[in-house]
């Protein structure tokens, strides 16, 4: 099964593919959609559409697994993650695939089996369970992967229809 893994941003939002066969995973492909800050909205949430879409009709994921929206304090920050999330959403139904959606703690404990796990615990597991020698970055990415990965062990594949693909 094939996961496209997702951590929202306008600035920065990062994916990453990554391949579950019987216990195996294997990361594909990995980077991030990078936008400028002087860019206007529209056009930065226009080149994450476009991005994104070219990595799913290559890739052609089983799932998109996307963190869900968390923040404290910066209602400003949430709004645009927000307007990221969305077309983010979008691009997978435009794409024809599901979309599961977790949070950072349930990600975490996926990953780590600790869901108070540090942003440096995450991507020591996540290199782990890839075999990545390198460390992703941005830290975006190994959020990417992380997602992915929550998603091919947590994801109800008959809910989905998945079982009977690949």
């Amino acid at each position: 099964m094939l996961a496209i893994g997702i951590d929202p941003g306008t600035a920065i939002c990062g994916y990453a593919i990554v391949r579950l066969e019987g216990s195996h995973l294997t990361s594909i492909h990995y980077g991030a959609v990078f936008t400028d800050k002087d860019m206007l909205m529209e056009l930065r949430l226009k080149k994450i559409y476009e991005e994104l879409t070219a990595i799913i009709e290559e890739y052609k994921p089983d799932f998109m697994s996307v963190e869900k929206l968390f923040f404290n304090t910066n209602v400003t920050t949430a709004i645009t993650v927000g307007q990221a999330r969305g077309v983010i959403v979008l691009t997978a139904a435009n794409n024809g695939i599901p979309v599961v959606e977790y949070t950072p703690i349930q990600i975490k404990q996926a990953v780590v089996g600790y869901g108070g796990a540090t942003k440096q615990q995450v991507t020591f597991m996540v290199q782990k369970l890839l075999n990545i020698r390198e460390t992703p970055k941005p830290d975006d990415v190994a959020d990417a992967l992380a997602t992915a990965i929550c998603g091919l062990h947590s994801i109800d594949k008959r809910k989905y229809g998945l079982e009977l693909k690949r």
